[in-house]
C-alpha cells in the first residue's frame, strides 16, 4: 500500500471515528461541530492538502489542546495560533463581541512579517479602538469586513483587499502605508457557540504558499478551518463559562470578607490588606534565584489557591460576637460596662453625703460644739476624696494602656471587697465579674473571650472544608486556618509547628501580624510607629513564633516599606527619635 493510501485510508477510519462521535453526540452542543468537522475531513480525501497525515496529526492535536486548556487567555491565543498553521496564514486578528452585543473588542493580534504579537500571554496590551457592529444607534455596521461577519455570521474569502469591492479597507490600507507592509488575501470566519450566537469572529491575513509567496486561502481549506472556528467558539464559550464562575466566586468570597470586616467599623479593609501582604510575598519568593527559597516557585493554581486562603483566613469571625471582636475595654460587652461602674461610684459617694448630711443634722440636734461639725465634715471629705481616687483608678485599669501587676490586681480586689446599702439591700462596689474581666493582665481579654476569637481559625476551617473547592484548590481550608499557627508549635486552632506548617501559612502568618501590628483604625492602641512592629516581628522570630526567613524575605527586600508608603500614615513611618 502506497503512502498516500496509507494516509487516505487513516482519513477514511477518522471519518468513521467522528461519524461514531457525532451519532453518540446527538442532541448535545457538540452534534454540529462533530458533524462539520466529519464532512470536512471527507472533503480532505478529495483534495490535495500537502501532507494528510499532518493534517490528522494536527486536528487530532488541536482538539485536544483546545478541550483542555481552560485559561482563557491562552485559549485565545491557541485559536489564532492553530488557525494560522492550518492556513499558513501571515497574520491574524481575533475578535470577541463585547458583552453588551455592540462591538467587537481585540484579542488576539499577530503578524510574523511585522513580528507583532500581541494580547493573550504575550504581555503586550492592545490599544487598538474596538469595531462598533452598530453605528448611529442601531444601524448596523455592515461597511467593515470583521463588524459584517460579526452581524450575519458569513464567511469571507478575499483574494485581494486592494481589489475587492462593498467593504471598507481603508484601515489595512493605512497600516500598510504606514509600516511597508502588504495586505492582501483575507479569510474572515465568525465563531459561533452551541446557540448558534456569534461570540467572536476570526481573521486572517496573508495566505503564503511553500514559497513564502502570498496567495488566496484555498475554498478547500475554508471549511476545515470553519470546523475549527466551531471548536474554538465552543472551548472559549467553557473558557468565559469557567472564567465567570471564577469572577463569581471572587465576588461572593470578597462580599464575605467585605461583610466580615464590616462587622467592625475598627478592621474594616483588614483583610483585604492581608491579602495584599500575603501575595507582595509570594510574588517575591517565586522571583528570587537564590537563597533559601531559589527552588520554590508557586504554580498559577498555588497562587491562586494562596490568594483564596487570604480572602478567607478570617470568614470564621461570622461566627464571633461583635463586643468580642471590637472588645476595647475591660468592661465592655454590648456596651462598656464603665460607665455602670462610674455611676455606682457616684452613688457611693451620694450615699456617704447622705450620712454626712445626717450625722451633722444629729449632731445640730444636740447642740453639739461646731468643732464636732468640722471633724464630721473632714472626715468625711476624706472618705469622698478616696472614692473619687478608686472610681477614677477603677477607669484607668478599665483601659488596657497599663500591665496590670499583682500590687494593682490587689488594690482591685481590696475595692471590690467594700460593700455598700441601698434600698435595704448590701452590694460589692464591684461585681465578681468587673472584677474578672478588671484584672485582665494585658489587652482586654478575658480567657474565655479569648477562646472564643481564637476558635475562629477552627471554624474558619470547618466552613471551608464544606465547600466543593477543586482538587487544584483543595488546600484552601488548611492555609486560611493555618495563619495563626505558631513554629514552636504554641499556636491554635491545631498546635502545628516544624515542617508541618506549610510555607503558605507562615507566608499569611507574617502578612497577617504586621498588618494588625501597624493597622491605624484600632480603638485600643494608636497606630504603630514603623519601627516598633519591626522590632515586634524580631521578637516573633526569635520566641519561634513566626518563620525567619520569611520575615527577613518581607523587611530585607524593602516589601514592608512598599506596603507601609501605600497603606500608613506618614507619621508611621518617620523614624522615632
Amino acid at each position: 500500500m502506497s503512502s498516500n493510501s496509507v494516509t487516505d485510508f487513516k482519513l477514511r477510519e477518522l471519518s468513521k471515528v467522528l461519524k461514531t462521535a457525532s451519532e453518540s453526540s446527538q442532541g448535545t452542543e457538540y452534534h454540529d461541530v462533530v458533524v462539520n468537522l466529519c464532512r470536512d475531513v471527507e472533503n480532505a480525501l478529495e483534495y490535495d492538502l500537502g501532507s494528510k497525515d499532518e493534517l490528522i496529526e494536527r486536528l487530532t492535536e488541536i482538539g485536544l489542546a483546545l478541550s483542555g486548556e481552560t485559561r482563557l487567555e491562552r485559549l485565545l491565543e491557541m485559536i489564532v495560533d492553530e488557525a494560522r498553521v492550518l492556513t499558513r496564514a501571515d497574520a491574524g486578528t481575533l475578535y470577541i463581541v463585547d458583552p453588551e452585543g455592540r462591538k467587537l473588542e481585540f484579542s488576539i493580534l499577530q503578524n510574523d512579517t511585522m513580528q507583532v504579537r500581541m494580547g493573550g500571554t504575550s504581555g503586550n496590551e492592545i490599544t487598538l479602538p474596538p469595531v462598533p457592529l452598530y453605528a448611529n444607534g442601531n444601524t448596523p455596521n455592515k461597511s467593515n469586513v470583521s463588524s459584517y461577519c460579526g452581524l450575519t455570521g458569513e464567511t469571507i474569502n478575499i483574494a485581494d483587499v486592494y481589489e475587492a469591492e462593498g467593504f471598507d479597507f481603508t484601515g489595512p490600507r493605512k497600516y500598510d502605508a504606514a509600516t511597508g507592509y502588504r495586505s492582501k488575501s483575507m479569510l474572515v470566519l465568525a465563531l459561533k457557540n452551541h446557540e448558534q450566537d456569534i461570540i467572536g469572529v476570526l481573521q486572517l491575513l496573508n495566505a503564503l504558499d511553500e514559497d513564502g509567496e502570498i496567495i488566496e486561502f484555498s475554498p478547500d481549506i475554508v471549511d476545515i478551518v470553519g470546523s475549527l472556528a466551531s471548536q474554538a467558539a465552543i472551548a472559549l464559550t467553557n473558557a468565559q463559562l469557567i472564567q465567570g464562575l471564577k469572577d463569581l466566586l471572587y465576588s461572593v468570597i470578597q462580599s464575605i470578607a467585605a461583610a466580615i470586616d464590616a462587622k467592625s467599623p475598627y478592621t474594616n479593609g483588614h483583610i483585604e490588606r492581608v491579602v495584599t501582604i500575603t501575595m507582595m510575598i509570594a510574588d517575591k519568593v517565586n522571583s528570587l534565584k537564590e537563597g533559601k527559597y531559589a527552588d520554590v516557585c508557586f504554580t498559577d493554581d498555588e497562587l491562586e489557591e494562596l490568594k483564596l486562603a487570604a480572602w478567607m483566613h478570617d470568614v470564621g469571625k461570622i461566627s464571633i460576637p461583635e463586643h468580642v471582636v471590637d472588645k476595647s475595654t475591660k468592661l465592655e460587652t454590648i456596651f462598656d460596662r464603665a460607665e455602670m461602674v462610674d455611676a455606682r461610684f457616684r452613688l457611693i459617694a451620694e450615699i456617704i453625703k447622705n450620712r454626712q448630711l445626717e450625722e451633722t443634722v444629729a449632731a445640730l440636734s444636740n447642740g453639739t460644739d461646731p468643732s464636732k461639725l468640722v471633724e464630721i465634715e473632714m472626715r468625711y471629705a476624706v472618705e469622698l476624696e478616696q472614692v473619687e481616687e478608686d472610681r477614677q483608678y477603677i477607669n484607668s485599669c478599665n483601659i488596657p494602656k497599663e500591665f496590670m501587676s499583682d500590687e494593682r490586681i490587689a488594690r482591685v480586689e481590696e475595692i471590690a471587697s467594700r460593700t455598700y446599702e441601698s434600698n435595704g439591700e448590701t452590694f460589692n462596689w464591684l461585681t465578681e465579674d468587673e472584677v474578672r474581666n478588671l484584672c485582665i493582665r494585658k489587652g482586654t481579654l478575658t480567657d474565655k473571650e479569648r477562646s472564643i476569637i481564637e476558635s475562629h481559625a477552627a471554624i474558619t476551617h470547618e466552613m471551608l472544608s464544606r465547600l466543593p473547592f477543586p482538587k487544584r484548590l483543595s488546600r484552601v481550608p488548611e492555609y486560611a486556618a493555618g495563619h495563626h499557627e505558631k513554629l514552636d508549635g504554641s499556636g491554635y486552632p491545631n498546635g502545628l509547628g516544624g515542617d508541618d506548617l506549610p510555607l503558605q501559612a507562615r507566608i499569611m502568618a507574617v502578612a497577617d501580624i504586621f498588618e494588625a501590628l501597624t493597622a491605624k483604625d484600632r480603638p485600643y492602641k494608636k497606630p504603630m510607629k514603623l519601627s516598633q512592629a519591626i522590632k515586634i516581628l524580631g521578637f516573633m522570630v526569635k520566641d519561634r513564633h513566626i518563620d525567619e526567613d520569611v520575615c527577613n524575605l518581607f523587611i530585607d527586600s524593602g516589601l514592608y516599606m512598599d506596603y507601609a508608603n501605600a497603606e500608613l500614615d506618614p507619621s508611621q513611618i518617620e523614624e522615632e527619635e
